[in-house]
């Protein structure tokens, strides 16, 4: 079963140009299915049965508490079956008639566009650290990048004549994004009087460094949007990925068309974008209420 586990996690890697988050959250998935199977006396794909997979799933359940935990797990184990079918390994799929449950559609936090402006005049723009975490911010509002999709940003990912920035996103895919004037000059400001003091020899391209030269991590773009949004008296759960949400519902709200949305956003599907829609619609709803004589 491990070999087979090692071939997946292989094809995923050269052939799904899957990325090392999704690669080590399935690995982690089915280490744990196929210690189940051993349990079971089962050691051979062949010899794993629906009732087997359901047998599993009942014993995951009771030891997650989210479903949405759950049902990833589901989505990880069909998966590995189809790819066994596919190399000729087992010839039915266990799975087929495992259904992955529905879950409910949980609308993200979003800011309003005064609240991203407070926390936008929150750094200390007359220090290095401050122009560098304005920078960021601005950078995060504009462009509705991912967290990890802004530490791997290069100087050269910039096109400031033209005003895109090309981002590499889930799975290494390229795709190109117009990114305003404010952040276009502020990273500007950045690059000339902030990362110059900031950058080592070891600093290559990269555009964000930390104190001592080198990327940012994850973690650090966490802690700066949770340090300017305590100062800025803000409530809500505000998190990198709330810039995210922001952005994409600002956009629509506007007017932006779903799909063009959905390019900048880097979905893959366009189901996922939908979901700022629905956002939008409390919007209109509250702007009715508000505004119509009969609201």
């Amino acid at each position: 079963m491990n070999e087979h586990l090692r071939s997946y996690i292989h094809y995923l890697t050269l052939e799904k140009n899957s990325s090392k988050n999704t690669i080590d959250s399935y690995k982690f998935n089915l280490d744990r299915y196929i210690n189940y199977l051993k349990t079971k006396g089962v050691i051979e794909p062949a010899g794993i049965t629906e009732n087997t997979v359901t047998g599993f799933l009942k014993s995951l359940a009771k030891l997650l508490a989210s479903p949405k935990s759950v049902s990833q797990n589901i989505s990880t184990i069909k998966g590995f079956h189809k790819f066994l079918v596919s190399e000729g390994i087992t010839q039915g799929d266990p799975t087929q008639n495992v259904t992955t449950p529905k879950l409910p559609k949980n609308l993200p936090d979003v800011m309003t566009q005064d609240e991203i402006e407070v926390i936008l005049q929150k750094p200390d723009t007359l220090k290095p650290l401050g122009i560098r975490d304005k920078s960021i911010l601005e950078t995060m509002y504009a462009t509705g990048v991912r967290v990890s999709e802004l530490t791997g940003l290069k100087q050269s990912d910039i096109n400031f004549d033209m005003g895109i920035v090309r981002i590499f996103g889930k799975g290494a895919k390229e795709r190109i994004v117009p990114i305003g004037r404010s952040a276009l000059e502020w990273i500007k400001k950045y690059q000339s009087e902030a990362r110059v003091i900031l950058m080592r020899a070891y600093s290559h391209d990269v555009m964000y460094l930390n104190s001592r030269g080198k990327p940012m991590s994850r973690m650090a773009i966490w802690n700066i949007v949770e340090r300017y949004t305590r100062e800025a008296g803000i409530k809500k759960a505000v998190h990198p990925h709330t810039f995210r949400h922001s952005f994409a519902t600002h956009l629509l709200e506007g007017g932006a068309d779903l799909r063009a949305v959905q390019e900048m956003l880097g979905h893959s599907d366009i189901s996922t974008t939908e979901i700022y829609t629905h956002i939008d619609r409390e919007y209109l709803k509250e702007v009715h209420k508000t505004f119509h004589p009969r609201g």
